[in-house]
């Protein structure tokens, strides 16, 4: 063999060990289950464990990155929550069904498992074994209160049936339609369906979980609605329907546009609340003047962001303002989050302070809380633009370290003034009142002691002069 030849066949041992390098990111030996569409079915949609589940490509650093933390999870949750793992780059069409756009994507498959869940927590074996747990006394509670939360194809349609799950879903008609989404303010999606349509019948327990949670997060200012298209011929010729089910976007002054996104109930949720906040003003910044402020900013929120200025007498005005700026443009930046945002004066608070692990610092501080885990996150970067959002970036994405909340609960919280916008005063000092002293006696005391001294003086004097003498 020649030394091209050679080069050749060594070239090709090269490309082929590669390539089974990179198609190799799970083996037999792993606990992570490599699924397929011929196993997909029988071992998750039909199984009555609790899966994880990721779709990765094999050249996807992301997954690649993933993959140790992915397997330490998988031998962690063995016997309890089954992990398996989709080359989704191979095999397109399991990826497609479930609306996978981007590696890696984890979908958790609970008791109902026409209804997958976006995982959206860390990428550590921790984080994720975190997360299943949390899925798993989930479903066992729904079971426990006898709800399965299932879902068949095979049963009579909720459109049908009256089902009381669409109860947030809008059924619009030729006569309803103009006034409720033509002439409001608020933003709608609209599904054109036919009661026929297999894959309405899939959308359906999607969009109608979708408009529950849209209307809770954007307190009804999206609303998700539907049109039978066999009925409302009027509207399905205005809009030029002509497959079903057919989805458009309506916001006021604008001209419909088609929704192109995935038909999961995340995918629903996640372009209705871009919808949201693209007009949305940013959330309200508000001092914590008593506990009911804290609790019903916490608690309806995913975070809550709360910082603890430095005291007035220490910044003026001037200086707070300042503070505050800043974080207002930090809530326009993340207001598609829907963080709660609050601030205190330091040391109004300061039980909340201590069961933050805030103080110690120096001032101005900050913590990012989440109420439902009663977990909380600490800015170690500089209180500026650029320190909180490296610090609110790296929240977003499931990083940073976390700590309890001291206590497991908010502490008691003071009752203060709301701050006033203006500089502090330093607290007045009373004045002595004189007005009760005989200055003539003092005078006379004052001239008494002075003689007494001058005197005393003068006889030390002359005693020592004549002890010279």
């Amino acid at each position: 063999m020649g030394a091209l030849g050679a080069g050749r066949l060594l070239l090709g041992a090269v490309s082929c060990t590669v390539f089974l390098a990179v198609n190799s990111l799970y083996s037999s030996s792993d606990d992570v289950i490599e699924l397929t569409p011929t196993n997909f079915n029988k071992e998750v949609l039909q199984s009555a464990s609790l899966w994880l589940v990721e779709f990765y490509a094999p050249w996807c650093g992301h997954c690649q990155r993933l993959t140790p933390e992915w397997k330490k999870a998988a031998t962690a949750l063995k016997g309890v929550v089954k992990v398996g793992a989709v080359d989704a780059d191979k095999h397109q069409s399991l990826g497609g069904q479930y609306g996978v756009k981007g590696f890696p994507t984890i979908k958790i498959f609970g008791a109902n498992k026409n209804k997958a869940e976006d995982y959206q927590g860390g990428r550590t074996s921790e984080a994720i074994v975190d997360a299943a747990l949390s899925a798993t006394r989930s479903m066992v509670k729904e079971r426990l209160s006898g709800r399965s939360g299932g879902y068949s194809s095979g049963k009579q349609s909720s459109r049908e049936s009256g089902d009381t799950d669409k109860k947030d879903v809008v059924e619009l008609t030729d006569d309803t339609f103009d006034k409720n989404v033509v002439n409001s303010d608020d933003v709608w999606l609209v599904e054109f369906y036919a009661p026929w349509c297999g894959h309405c019948k899939n959308l359906e327990p999607e969009w109608a979980a979708a408009a529950t949670e849209v209307k809770e997060q954007t307190k009804g200012k999206v609303k998700l609605a539907a049109v039978d298209a066999t009925v409302n011929q009027m509207l399905t010729g205005r809009y030029g329907i002509r497959g079903f089910p057919t989805i458009k976007i309506f916001q006021k002054g604008e001209d419909p546009v088609d929704y192109d996104g995935g038909r999961t109930r995340a995918d629903i949720v996640t372009r209705a609340l871009d919808l949201f906040s693209d007009n949305a003003p940013p959330p309200e910044l508000l001092e914590v003047i008593n506990a009911d402020i804290l609790k019903s900013t916490c608690e309806a929120h995913q975070l809550c962001i709360i910082a603890v200025l430095p005291h007035i007498l220490d910044t003026g005005a001037s200086g707070r303002n300042s503070y505050l700026e800043v974080m207002l443009k930090m809530a326009e930046k993340y207001k598609k989050k829907m963080w709660g945002w609050l601030w205190t004066e330091a040391g109004a608070q300061s039980d909340l302070e201590s069961s933050l692990g805030i103080g110690g610092f120096g001032y101005p501080a900050m913590a990012a809380v989440n109420a439902r885990k009663m977990k909380f996150a600490l800015l170690k970067g500089s209180f500026s633009e650029q320190g909180i959002n490296e610090f609110l970036r790296e929240l977003s994405v499931g990083r940073g370290s976390t700590a309890p909340v001291a206590g497991g609960a908010f502490p008691k919280i003071n009752t203060v003034e709301p701050w006033d916008g203006k500089d502090g005063e330093l607290p007045v000092e009373d004045d002595i009142d004189l007005s009760d002293v005989d200055l003539d006696d003092w005078e006379k005391d004052e001239f008494r002691k002075k003689t007494y001294i001058h005197d005393t003086c003068c006889c030390y004097f002359i005693q020592v002069f004549e002890d010279c003498i």
